[in-house]
């Protein structure tokens, strides 16, 4: 295991800039997602660290070593790509000791490694099998055990997951997960998935246009965004435009369209002060609806009409109208969903807003 940092760390490919000024820590023995949409940069930080590509500036260390000018096979890492990168022509077992030979690995030591790899991601008994023989998520099982066959000290996944279907795609990141628990190396994954960044990382870092919009826990990124962007990004939400009526050691008044004023914690609208323009985040799922004859029992409310229907089995996601505002919603179908007219009355809990300081 080895802890990973990026220094002041600039990529730049002619005039386009693709990193700017990353500073980041990926702690060891970590599970640490880059997530953001295609160009951001993310895989762009991985190959940096890979090797694969050079810093323009800054450092990049590893173990407390700067490996900036250190030669990829020197660097002890394992790699995980997108589509596997297996050798048709060789077995599995044979492509999971690729990367043994070249470290002096007798024969015998490879053998049990080898087994030992197939062990760790569930196919024991396969390496004498081509890679045609076996399905894209055992393929991708085999890249991963090739990749920590070598014992790394730092694993680069690099969308991985991605030329899965749905159903294996879950499979394969819960057990993904379970394999880096117990091997415990440190491990920087890429993707633009949200649901794969939320279920398996240890720290997200959300990237945007070569920069770091936000980085920590996945509960804290998801509940409390730092920037619009990672509100709008990550999850589904409503943000509004408000006015702060009010800021005490208690709470922030605000003044919020069709809702009225009310007060929310202050540590989640810190630095706003009263009469400033303001940006109110409200997650899709944290809006309640209910019938328009039932009183919601806590929060503030106000009246609604449903415009859409989005049905997603034990969800749906509703396109609300309250007076000329439009809103998402998320909610749980006990039994049918509210049908496209529906009078409804909408409820939001000031604790389960975020405020984020406006700007033009």
């Amino acid at each position: 295991m080895a802890r990973v940092e990026l220094r002041g760390v600039t990529k730049s490919f002619g005039l386009v800039r693709a990193v700017q000024k990353a500073d980041i820590v990926f702690e060891e023995g970590s599970f640490t997602t880059l997530l953001g949409p295609s160009g951001c940069g993310k895989t762009t930080i991985l190959r940096m660290v890979a090797g694969l590509e050079s810093a323009t500036t800054g450092d990049i260390m590893i173990g407390g070593k700067r490996v900036n000018d250190l030669q990829i096979h020197k660097r002890n890492l394992g790699l995980v790509f997108q589509n596997y990168a297996l050798f048709p022509h060789k077995t599995i077992g044979e492509n999971i000791a690729f990367g043994l030979k070249y470290r002096g690995v007798s024969k015998a030591d490879a053998h049990r490694k080898v087994i030992e790899a197939l062990d760790i991601v569930r196919l024991p008994g396969v390496e004498d099998r081509y890679p045609t023989q076996l399905s894209g998520g055992q393929q991708q099982r085999i890249a991963l055990a090739r990749a920590i066959v070598i014992e790394p000290d730092v694993l680069l996944l690099d969308e991985p997951l991605s030329a899965l279907d749905a159903n294996l795609r879950e499979e394969m990141r819960v057990e993904l997960k379970a394999i880096q628990h117990r091997i415990g190396v440190t491990s920087i994954f890429v993707t633009h998935d949200q649901s794969e960044a939320l279920a398996m990382s240890d720290r997200l870092v959300v990237m945007s246009a070569g920069n770091v919009e936000q980085e920590g826990a996945p509960e804290d990124v998801y509940n409390t965004p730092a920037t619009e962007f990672v509100a709008q990004f990550l999850g589904t939400s409503n943000i509004l435009d408000v006015q702060v009526t009010g800021a005490g050691a208690q709470g922030t008044g605000l003044n919020v369209p069709q809702f009225g004023q009310f007060d929310i914690p202050r540590e989640r609208a810190a630095g706003l002060e009263a009469g400033a323009r303001a940006k109110l985040v409200v997650r899709a799922e944290k809006l309640k609806l209910a019938p328009a004859n039932k009183s919601p029992d806590d929060g503030v409310s106000a009246n609604g009409v449903v415009e859409t229907v989005d049905y997603q089995g034990q969800l749906a996601r509703y396109f609300v109208r309250v007076g000329d505002l439009p809103l998402q919603i998320i909610a749980l179908i006990d039994d049918r969903p509210f049908a496209v007219g529906a009078q409804v009355v909408v409820r939001i809990r000031p604790s389960d807003c975020a405020v984020l300081p406006f700007k033009e």
